[in-house]
């Protein structure tokens, strides 16, 4: 089962989480009919703002991530409940394969980096918090580094993987985010870079069947840690026949008229799960008398 593990380090300096999300991107790429290159982006997003939703301190609150980095996927956007339950899309899930080099995809070449990465925080307030900043790779993790540096002045360490099979179905995806607490001294951040070079990139760790446990002790060797109660997640989307109503009746009388002039039923289909809701003429004729 998919899950979060958080963890903080005995000494109060460190605080991280590492997600297993190899079920939420096979859940995504089968939704989307996602092409190799597209599953591994848009799973990317995924376990970031999983992991980022999770962080989230509001008990019904909610957090997107949109990534528009002009290349050829278009947009890229995934949204979290504050237990860290995804649902997403890419605007172009079917772009041809692109590699750097046999065997790696290029994941930065297909988002791109003419764009933007945005994070809007539902807090349960007036108004959502809104934070921007300039891509900096189009990798993902990069990109979620800098974004928590300048928007939210948390230093930060991020790691993502998804690993596409022969057959394009997901082997592994996952990542984990480190974050520094205020009055950490120097040697803390050295012993961090030192562990994350030591333990290479994250892919080939979640290949060899590390669990999320498993990686933040293996990134964070030279501290002790204490680990809090694992929280399952998943690719689950909210919507419903009534939210599908909610947004007919907002595209006003005149075109629901014209629906019902036509005499056809229409389908409209969750632009975030292959879930399709049915209106026959009469269903938008009863939603115009509630107008």
């Amino acid at each position: 089962m998919d899950h979060i593990i958080r963890a903080i380090t005995k000494d109060g300096y460190v605080k991280a989480m590492a997600i297993s999300s190899t079920q939420m991107v096979e859940r995504a790429r089968q939704i989307h009919n996602t092409t190799p290159t597209a599953t591994a982006a848009l799973g990317r997003v995924l376990s970031a703002a999983s992991m980022m939703g999770n962080l989230q301190k509001v008990e019904n609150g909610a957090m997107t991530l949109q990534i528009k980095g002009g290349g050829p996927l278009g947009t890229l956007l995934a949204t979290s409940d504050a237990v860290g339950n995804v649902r997403g899309y890419v605007t172009n899930p079917q772009i041809s394969l692109l590699e750097k080099y046999a065997g790696k995809l290029d994941v930065g070449a297909a988002v791109g980096t003419d764009g933007m990465l945005t994070v809007i925080r539902d807090l349960q307030m007036k108004e959502p918090y809104i934070g921007s900043i300039q891509l900096i790779t189009g990798e993902i993790a990069d990109d979620v580094t800098a974004y928590f540096a300048q928007s939210e002045q948390t230093p930060t360490a991020c790691a993502l993987g998804v690993l596409v099979d022969t057959d394009c179905t997901v082997k592994v995806a996952g990542g984990y985010i480190i974050q520094l607490l205020p009055g950490a001294p120097e040697d803390v951040i050295i012993k961090i870079e030192t562990g994350i070079a030591c333990a290479g990139a994250i892919t080939p760790m979640m290949e060899k069947g590390m669990d999320p446990r498993k990686i933040l002790e293996t990134v964070l060797c030279e501290f002790e840690l204490e680990f809090f109660e694992p929280t399952e997640v998943a690719y689950k989307c909210y919507c419903s026949h009534e939210r599908v109503e909610k947004s007919l009746i907002a595209i006003g009388k005149k075109d629901l008229q014209e629906i019902v002039d036509e005499g056809k039923p229409i389908s409209i289909e969750c632009q975030f799960c292959d879930t399709v809701y049915n209106f026959t003429p009469k269903d938008v004729e009863n939603l115009l008398i509630t107008l």
